[in-house]
C-alpha cells in the first residue's frame, strides 16, 4: 500500500511537471535559490554582530538574590562571571558558529573567532581555578567539579557531532555551577577559593604571554624584519634547531580580520574576568596598593571594544593613506600588557 501511494504521488509531480513550461520551472528554482541567498545573508549579518557587555556588579548581585546565595562570598563573583561568560559563547545570536557547517554560519569567521579568543580566557581561568586557586597547598586535593571543568572548555572548538562542542561545553558549564554552589554554601567547606596574591599573580602570567603574543600577530599585519630574541638574556640557554638571527614575519591579507576579531574576543572576555577578579581579590589589591592598576587595565581593555565603523578590516601601512585596524588593536592590547607586567610586580612584593 505504501509502495502504490509513493507511486501515485511520484506520477503527481510528473504530471504538475509535464504541464508546466521548462522556463516557469528554472524561475521558481532561481527565484526559491535566490530568497535563499537573502535569508542567509540576513542571518549572517544578524549573527556577526558581537555580544553587548554585562555588568558583572549586577549580574553577580542578580544571580545571588535569585539562588539565595551569599553574593559576597570569596569567588562567587569570578566562578559566576565565567558560567555568563560560557553561557553567552552558546546562546548569543546564531548561538555558538565555530562548528558550524551549513550557511550561512559555515561562511563567518570573525565571530568564530571572536568565540575563540573568548574561549581561550574560559580555558585559563578553569585551569587556573583547578590548579591553583581552589587548592591551598601544591599537595592539596583537587575539587571535584573543577577537575570536569578545565577539560570540557578544552574540548575540540570545531566539533560538529558525537558529541557537539557545544554539549561538551555546556557540561562544563554544569560543573561550574555547581562549584560555585558549593562555595556559597556555609554548611559545606570542601570547596573554597583562595584569593591570594601568589594565585592572581600566577593567572595574570598566563595572561600575560597570550597578549604578548596576540600583540605580536597584530603587529605583524603590516610586515616586520624581527631579531631573533629567543635566547637572550641567558649565555648558556640552547634550542633544538637553530634559527635564523632575522626574520620576516607577515600575517597574510585574508588573516588579519581573524586576529583581530580573535584579540576582540580575548579583550571583551578579559574585561569581565578582570572587573570579577577586582571583586574577589579586592582585600590583596588594596594591601598591594594595586587597584589603580587593575582599572587600568580594565580601562586599556574597554577601548578594545569600541565601534567598528568600517565594513571590513583595513590593513593600510604604518602611516599609509589608509588606516590598519590591527595596530591600533595592538596598541591597546600591549598598553594593557605592560600595565599586567606592572601589576605582577606590585603583587611580588611583600
Amino acid at each position: 500500500m505504501l509502495k502504490a501511494f509513493a507511486q501515485g504521488l511520484t506520477d503527481r509531480l510528473d504530471d504538475m511537471r509535464d504541464r508546466l513550461p521548462g522556463g516557469v520551472i528554472g524561475k521558481i528554482l532561481a527565484g526559491t535559490v535566490l530568497v535563499y541567498l537573502l535569508v542567509a545573508a540576513a542571518l549572517g549579518w544578524y549573527w556577526s554582530q558581537e555580544p553587548d557587555s554585562f555588568s558583572v556588579t549586577e549580574h553577580v548581585t542578580t544571580e545571588a538574590e535569585t539562588n539565595a546565595h551569599r553574593g559576597q562570598t570569596v569567588g562567587y563573583a569570578t566562578t559566576t562571571t565565567l558560567i555568563k561568560m560560557a553561557d553567552t559563547l552558546l546562546n548569543k545570536p546564531g548561538g555558538y558558529l565555530t562548528n558550524d557547517k551549513l550557511p550561512p554560519g559555515v561562511w563567518l569567521d570573525n565571530i568564530p573567532r571572536w568565540e575563540f579568543g573568548v574561549l581561550v580566557q574560559l580555558r585559563d581561568v578553569s585551569r587556573a581555578l583547578r590548579k591553583d586557586i581552589s587548592r591551598s597547598q601544591s599537595q592539596s586535593t583537587e575539587d571535584k567539579d573543577l577537575t570536569i571543568a578545565e577539560p570540557q572548555f578544552n574540548f575540540d572548538n570545531s566539533s560538529w557531532l558525537l558529541p557537539a562542542s557545544e554539549s561538551e561545553y555546556r557540561r562544563g558549564i554544569k560543573a561550574l555551577t555547581s562549584y560555585r554552589n558549593r562555595l556559597a554554601d556555609e554548611n559545606q567547606s570542601d570547596a573554597q577559593f583562595y584569593a591570594r596574591a601568589d594565585n592572581l599573580r600566577n593567572w595574570l602570567m598566563d595572561v600575560e604571554t597570550r597578549l604578548g603574543s596576540l600583540s605580536q600577530r597584530l603587529t605583524a599585519s603590516v610586515g616586520q624584519d624581527r631579531v631573533n630574541l629567543d635566547l637572550a638574556g641567558d649565555p648558556s640557554a640552547t634550542q633544538s634547531t637553530k634559527a635564523p638571527d632575522t626574520q620576516q614575519v607577515k600575517t597574510p591579507w585574508n588573516k588579519t580580520d581573524d586576529i583581530f576579531y580573535e584579540a576582540r574576543g580575548t579583550a571583551w572576555a578579559l574585561i569581565h574576568i578582570m572587573k570579577a577578579v577586582e571583586m574577589d581579590f579586592q582585600k590583596v589589591l588594596e594591601d598591594k596598593n594595586a587597584l589603580i592598576s587593575l582599572r587600568q587595565i580594565i580601562r586599556e581593555l574597554e577601548a578594545t571594544q569600541d565601534t567598528l565603523w568600517s565594513p571590513v578590516i583595513l590593513n593600510g601601512s604604518g602611516f599609509g593613506i589608509f588606516a590598519n585596524h590591527s595596530l591600533v588593536m595592538a596598541s591597546y592590547i600591549s598598553r594593557a600588557n605592560a600595565a599586567i607586567i606592572d601589576l605582577r610586580e606590585l603583587l611580588d612584593r611583600g
